[in-house]
């Protein structure tokens, strides 16, 4: 297992899950509520950096590694299922958001590693729509964790949850662009 910069900023965002989980049960007289939203959103939104800059540096010094290209969308994955499983137990998100987000990842993962098997691996390779519904992803969480009023007049909570439907919409193009990249296989290898 290689070990440079680019991995060890992934393994930061892995880190950083816990701490996202673990600070809204701090009790009240560590950290307000607020405090508690704020910290979880500062936290969140240090590791979605890493998920741009892990990917920049790794390319820029040339480090790219398959150990990288596997950990860095597992990273990803984790950090997003915790924030929204902890949203959903703060009724901040609903359950068929998390569902969706959720299952695709399931689903999806379980699709590479059966095409990987069959050979056919690059054609659900990831694309510009998977990168796009993580980068909605990564937007619409910050927004619901903070949950509070920015400015005087931004209501992050109903932004939050405007975007994490944009979100779902954007997750469930991707799982539907990559089964259709893989139907071919899936048909001829289903007999």
């Amino acid at each position: 297992m290689p070990f440079n910069l680019p991995i060890a900023l992934t393994w930061l965002r892995v880190a950083a899950i816990p701490l996202v989980v673990v600070v809204f049960y701090l009790p009240n007289d560590w950290l307000s509520s607020f405090d508690k939203n704020l910290v979880a959103t500062i936290i969140f939104v240090l590791a979605a950096v890493t998920d741009w800059l892990d990917g920049f540096l790794a390319r820029r010094m040339k480090q790219e590694s398959a150990f990288g290209q596997f950990l860095d969308p597992v990273a990803d994955k984790l950090i997003v299922a915790a924030a929204l499983l902890v949203l959903l137990n703060m009724d901040r998100v609903q359950v068929w958001v998390a569902l969706i987000i959720i299952g695709r990842e399931i689903t999806i993962s379980a699709l590479r590693e059966w095409m990987a098997l069959l050979g056919a691996g690059k054609s659900v390779a990831v694309h510009m729509v998977g990168k796009l519904k993580t980068s909605a992803q990564l937007i619409a969480i910050p927004f619901l964790l903070l949950n509070d009023t920015l400015f005087g007049w931004l209501n992050c909570a109903q932004v939050g949850t405007w975007l994490i439907w944009i979100a779902s919409f954007l997750t469930l193009w991707s799982m539907f662009y990559y089964m259709k990249k893989a139907f071919p296989q899936l048909v001829d290898n289903a007999k």
